[in-house]
């Protein structure tokens, strides 16, 4: 077929279904729908897809994840090398010398929390403790005279 007759063609097929009367759909779809769509979002997040989980247990499943990954490769070098207790331990001491530079930067960084935590007088942290106490205090009174000023009339 050339591309005249195609068009044509296509043309036809077109009109001739949009010519088709629409169907109808069951009288009980839009209830059987609804009530699907609130039995999904009912479940726990955990029995939801993985697009529906909280960040943190996302973050934490790959994190997982690929934990399990590298011990699998771990343990197939250590297979595949005659289950060689020194060449297994040299081979983790390579892998893993990164962390031992990032606990280090960890360290340093909890050591200047610490020493400037302790310069700051204690009665300035309670005095900021009390402050966030009021504000959240505050914020649940207002969320609960909004829920009461909007929702008691209904």
């Amino acid at each position: 077929m050339n591309p005249h007759e195609e068009h044509k063609l296509e043309r036809l097929i077109h009109q001739t279904l949009r010519e088709l009367p629409r169907r109808r759909a069951p009288g009980t779809l839009e209830a059987r729908v609804m009530a699907e769509i609130e039995r999904r979002a009912a479940l726990p997040w955990w029995k939801q897809g993985f697009a529906h989980w909280p960040v943190a247990a996302r973050g934490a499943f790959v994190l997982v994840a690929i934990g399990f990954v590298k011990l699998a490769l771990m343990g197939g070098v250590w297979v595949m090398s005659g289950f060689d207790g020194l060449q297994l331990q040299q081979a983790f001491a390579t892998q893993f010398g990164w962390m031992e530079s990032g606990l280090a930067v960890v360290r340093a960084i909890g050591d200047f929390v610490s020493v400037t935590l302790r310069s700051i007088p204690a009665l300035w942290l309670y005095g900021v403790l009390a402050i966030f106490a009021a504000l959240y205090a505050a914020l649940f009174g207002l969320g609960a005279a909004a829920y009461r000023a909007l929702y008691t009339n209904q």
